[in-house]
């Protein structure tokens, strides 16, 4: 009899600490709240980006992905961050305009962020903290997160992933097939 209890407690709370990261708020460019759950049915790739970076010409790939797979239901997700070398000090304002300016980029540039340290961003502790889908730090700018149609977690890259690398090419189109 103990034994059946014991066990449906147990399911109850690790049910009850899993993250649902969907829900979590985040700020967009304009500061008003957006969650993952905003983007319901689509895949989302998350991509903390930087304007001052070696990396920075990834928004030409990332624009491009944007495109070829917007009408199957992609959606890109840039989130300034200042964490890796003071390289985005600017204001979202300047940064807005630096990305349409120097990329045309025509996918959401959200509100800042940090991805790492004390000021971690919510989002970023449940993707990448010790009990999240993705364990361990963002290495630097240009890191990415793919979320599949249901709001789950499914893949990981570090900026050395090229946005037209047949690796992210491949996951996305998984994430898109649900």
């Amino acid at each position: 009899m103990l034994h059946r209890i014991v066990i449906p407690a147990l399911v109850m709370c690790s049910s009850a600490f899993a993250a649902d990261i969907t829900q979590i708020a985040f700020a967009t460019a304009d500061g008003k709240k957006a969650t993952l759950a905003d983007y319901k049915g689509k895949a989302v790739l998350l991509v903390n980006v930087a304007s001052k970076c070696g990396f920075t010409k990834q928004y030409e790939g990332l624009q491009k992905l944007y495109e070829e797979k917007q009408a199957d239901g992609l959606v890109i997700l840039a989130f300034p961050c200042n964490d890796f070398g003071g390289q985005e000090p600017g204001t979202i304002e300047e940064i807005q305009a630096f990305c349409k300016a120097s990329y045309a980029v025509t996918f959401p540039i959200m509100g800042k962020l940090s991805v790492k340290g004390e000021g971690q961003h919510q989002l970023y502790k449940a993707l990448t903290g010790p009990g999240g889908a993705f364990p361990g730090d963002v290495k630097w700018n240009f890191g990415k997160i793919l979320i599949d149609k249901n709001g789950k977690p499914v893949a990981r890259f570090e900026s050395m992933t090229a946005p037209d690398s047949e690796e992210l090419k491949k996951a996305v189109e998984a994430a898109l097939a649900g």
